[in-house]
């Protein structure tokens, strides 16, 4: 059985005050165009299909289309559960008839919930659909006072599955969750993914999925596997931060054989707009090639710059970002000199100019700290004399 594997879509997502959904448009037009051309069996869509609980028009129509396109006009089932991003209610709703037609949506956790069984040549293939679940809905589904973390409830959930699967069909989870190698604590791979939980409780042990011939997960933005080839992200379509610059952004094509060995290839997409960082001095940015791209600048300039939006846009009109790069010298002299509440006013302005300028200020830069501030200090003095006149 060959299905793809896709998650985190984020429609309605919006990037430095950007909507992306144009974007969003592009690249799934093209996963469309590849299920038009090699025929699935079916597509699986792990989690978070939209960016936030109620989401804007143009992103549910988005979806309408897709989905419209994928089941009714192609005949291909769509399997998809909610992501943490994602209303459970408002996705749960109609999931009961839009079965009939191919589109299987779970977004409520239930205990002993059935999987979706479709069969190819070699026999039945069961999709065993978890949606996002706070461990605290997971407490009250299966009764259990313990379930403190999301590690022990998908403790539950994989038990709870086991306890009726069939060991003569092939079984893939499809769920959404944070997994890593033994629940020990890792870097998300995106700034754009909120946190599952506070602390290590969002971890969850990829042992825990050994039951299944495949695992399809969302919430982790750049593809890869966890532990073995058959715990895998998808990743996301489209990058959403600058945090996503190096990943290579697409979905999965899935083959389960008749023994339930699974062959994995990495498709990618081609975005309308990439999201990349640029660098240099305004100057130097000016000389480069014009680009319709969402960039993220790093000024290099050590002088004021007036207005460097406005003049960068000429080149990058797409522009999201101005980060200003100040050189940092680690030799510094407040490393040797020890804690600026410790030195007097000129030291503090000689130990800044280090860490700015890499070397000491010359006699004239010291002397004009020196009238600069005497001066204030003037302004101040004068200033609190009239306070206690009044």
């Amino acid at each position: 059985m060959k299905f793809f594997h896709t998650a985190d879509w984020h429609l309605g997502k919006i990037v430095q005050g950007v909507h992306m959904t144009d974007d969003q448009r592009f690249v799934l037009e093209q996963f469309v165009e590849a299920a038009r051309q090699e025929r699935p069996d079916a597509i699986v869509i792990a989690g978070d299909l939209y960016d936030r609980a109620v989401p804007p028009t143009d992103a549910v129509r988005l979806l309408d289309d897709v989905l419209s396109e994928i089941v009714l006009g192609l005949g291909i089932p769509v399997i998809a559960v909610a992501g943490n991003h994602d209303s459970p209610n408002r996705l749960h709703f109609g999931s009961g008839f839009m079965r009939q037609k191919g589109y299987f949506i779970t977004g409520l956790l239930e205990r002993g919930g059935q999987p979706v069984i479709l069969s190819d040549a070699d026999g039945e293939v069961h999709f065993h659909c978890i949606p996002f679940a706070d461990p605290s809905i997971a407490r009250g589904v299966y009764e259990k006072e313990d379930v403190t973390g999301h590690d022990a409830a998908m403790g539950c959930i994989v038990e709870d599955i086991s306890n009726s699967m069939d060991s003569r069909a092939r079984h893939v989870f499809v769920g959404h969750a944070f997994v890593t190698p033994g629940a020990e604590p890792e870097e998300n791979t995106s700034t754009s993914e909120r946190p599952l939980s506070v602390g290590g409780a969002e971890y969850v042990d990829a042992g825990r999925f050994a039951p299944f011939h495949y695992t399809a997960l969302g919430h982790l933005h750049r593809a890869h596997s966890v532990g073995s080839g058959t715990v895998r992200y998808s990743g996301s379509p489209l990058k959403y931060s600058i945090s996503e610059e190096s990943h290579q952004k697409g979905f999965l094509s899935v083959e389960l054989d008749g023994d339930g060995e699974v062959k994995v290839e990495h498709r990618t997409l081609t975005p309308r707009r990439d999201m990349r960082t640029v660098e240099g001095t305004l100057a130097q940015l000016l000389e480069m090639p014009p680009s319709e791209d969402y960039v993220f600048v790093r000024l290099l300039d050590r002088a004021p710059v007036l207005y460097p939006m406005e003049r960068i846009r000429t080149v990058f009109p797409n522009a999201l970002h101005i980060e200003r790069v100040m050189p940092i010298h680690r030799e510094s002299a407040v490393r040797s000199k020890g804690s600026l509440t410790e030195m007097d006013d000129l030291t503090m302005f000689r130990a800044f100019f280090e860490e700015v300028e890499g070397g000491t200020p010359d006699a004239e830069s010291e002397e004009l700290f020196r009238e600069m501030l005497d001066d204030l200090l003037q302004t101040e003095r004068e200033s609190g004399k009239e306070t206690v006149g009044k």
